[in-house]
């Protein structure tokens, strides 16, 4: 068998890769690249899940970044647990290949439980005093522990949050590069985020998301030096790209507004209340999944969104299944907003019902991706002497909001999760091999994102390397 390293190079494009990334036209050069296509929606957690099982949303379950549990009625966003996804993962169909060498999975998503040999994510602690302490979890405690030991705690808040960007990424590819030298695993996953952050920030045009760009490059370069040292394949994928956005659509303020989302008046907020609710809707991006009582209200619901502006189409029911989206999980309307728009998951209509977690960092409780949790709030004279009151709390063992994220969606600059209207917009494959090799050249201008398992297959079971 040839070792692998699985590179998923979050919110590439092939639009980016020229002479502004040496590292990335290299790899392109001696080996293959070509567009990719990707799945709707052009989120992390459905992407990641079709790479890893070669199978559509519909099939595997991972529907978005979050869904309504069809049983509990619970909004649950950012799981990690592998068992959620339906499918046999890559690793799952490697084991035969790798000759009892090790599969490590870094930070790739669905990775609490999966069938892999070396594991780490991001996982807090939640004390029963409210408060958060910025953890990983691990796969032996070990190997996790090992690596803090050697490159230092990992820097939980610069992979999400207002502070997020380039340490994230760096102490991934450094973990990755021991990973490969000290353990020699037969399969390497790594996810490279800080991409990411940026592009949503500022937009894909803006100076300080290139250089975003020539940072991954670099890191890019490191890592593929520290694979060829170890006789490693590299495969590189992206999961979308990221176009400018002008649009934000207040999805589910139009739905209150219509009578069909209900709101509870509480001592911290309004607080949606799903089971009173005829209608609301899960925003993902640029595409939300909206949940429904009855044909009444599906119909009701439906009418109200069409009609609303940056709305591009809804679809109703069986319709979903054109979509690679029709799974119990899925909203029984799936809207998906036009190109430069974007749907937030604001609900309450005035400052007085503003929920207590709108303007912290909390994926959790907010029923809806939040990109303003990439910002602190411009609006507040002394974020710094903010942010250190609040540090202060915490260090006390006092309850503390860090309350400094902005409710303004205008900031927001960049987003996905619609198809690419350009394939030069969209995700990208890389490979350290030819085509030839690696499954043969693509069918069409772009390379089908489920075909990527079978090519990883394909490159380990190569044996003449």
């Amino acid at each position: 068998m040839c070792p692998l390293l699985w590179l998923d190079l979050v919110g590439l494009t092939p639009r980016m890769i020229g002479t502004d990334t040496p590292h990335l036209a290299a790899l392109a050069a001696r080996g293959a690249m070509a567009p990719m296509t990707t799945v709707l929606p052009a989120v992390t957690c459905s992407v990641q899940a079709s790479l890893l099982t070669g199978l559509s949303p519909q099939e595997h379950g991972a529907v978005g970044n979050g869904w309504l549990d069809p049983v509990t009625r619970e909004v649950a966003l950012w799981r990690q647990a592998n068992q959620l996804v339906s499918g046999e993962k890559v690793y799952e169909a490697a084991r035969p290949l790798l000759g009892g060498k090790q599969v490590a999975k870094l930070f790739w998503w669905w990775n609490m439980g999966a069938d892999v040999d070396l594991s780490v994510t991001p996982r807090p602690f939640y004390p029963a005093d409210g408060r958060k302490i910025a953890a990983i979890y691990s796969w032996p405690t070990e190997y996790g522990a090992q690596l803090e030991r050697e490159l230092g705690p990992f820097p939980f808040f610069d992979f999400w949050g207002p502070k997020s960007g380039l340490p994230s990424s760096r102490w991934i590819a450094d973990a990755t590069i021991r990973t490969m030298r000290e353990r020699a695993p037969g399969l390497v996953l790594a996810y490279l985020p800080h991409l990411d952050y940026d592009l949503q920030r500022y937009g894909p045009n803006d100076e300080r998301s290139q250089r975003a760009v020539r940072e991954l490059d670099g890191l890019v370069g490191q890592l593929v030096q520290a694979a060829d040292a170890g006789g490693y394949t590299v495969v590189a994928t992206s999961e979308y790209g990221i176009t400018e956005v002008d649009q934000p659509v207040d999805v589910n303020r139009a739905l209150r507004r219509a009578g069909l989302l209900v709101a509870r008046e509480t001592p911290t907020g309004d607080r949606l209340d799903v089971f009173g609710s005829k209608a609301f809707a899960l925003a993902d991006h640029q595409l939300a999944h909206v949940y429904t009582k009855n044909a009444e209200s599906t119909a009701a619901a439906a009418e109200v969104l069409r009609a609303l502006p940056g709305v591009e189409s809804v679809h109703v029911g069986p319709e979903r299944a054109a979509l690679g989206l029709d799974h119990p999980r899925a909203g029984e309307l799936v809207a998906i907003a036009k190109p430069r728009a974007w749907f937030t998951y604001y609900y309450w209509l005035d400052d007085a019902g503003e929920p207590d977690f709108a303007r912290t960092v909390d994926i959790h409780n907010k029923p809806g991706y939040d990109p303003c949790e990439l910002f602190v709030d411009p609006k507040l004279k002394a974020p710094m002497l903010r942010v250190a009151r609040r540090l202060a709390q915490k260090k006390l063992g006092m309850r503390y909001l860090m309350d400094v994220v902005p409710t303004d969606p205008t900031l927001v600059r960049g987003s996905h999760g619609r198809l690419p209207d350009d394939p030069l917009d969209g995700p990208v494959f890389l490979c350290s091999r030819p085509f030839a090799e690696c499954g043969g050249e693509p069918d069409g201008p772009q390379l089908d994102l489920y075909s990527v398992k079978s090519r990883v297959l394909r490159l380990l079971e190569d044996r003449r390397r």
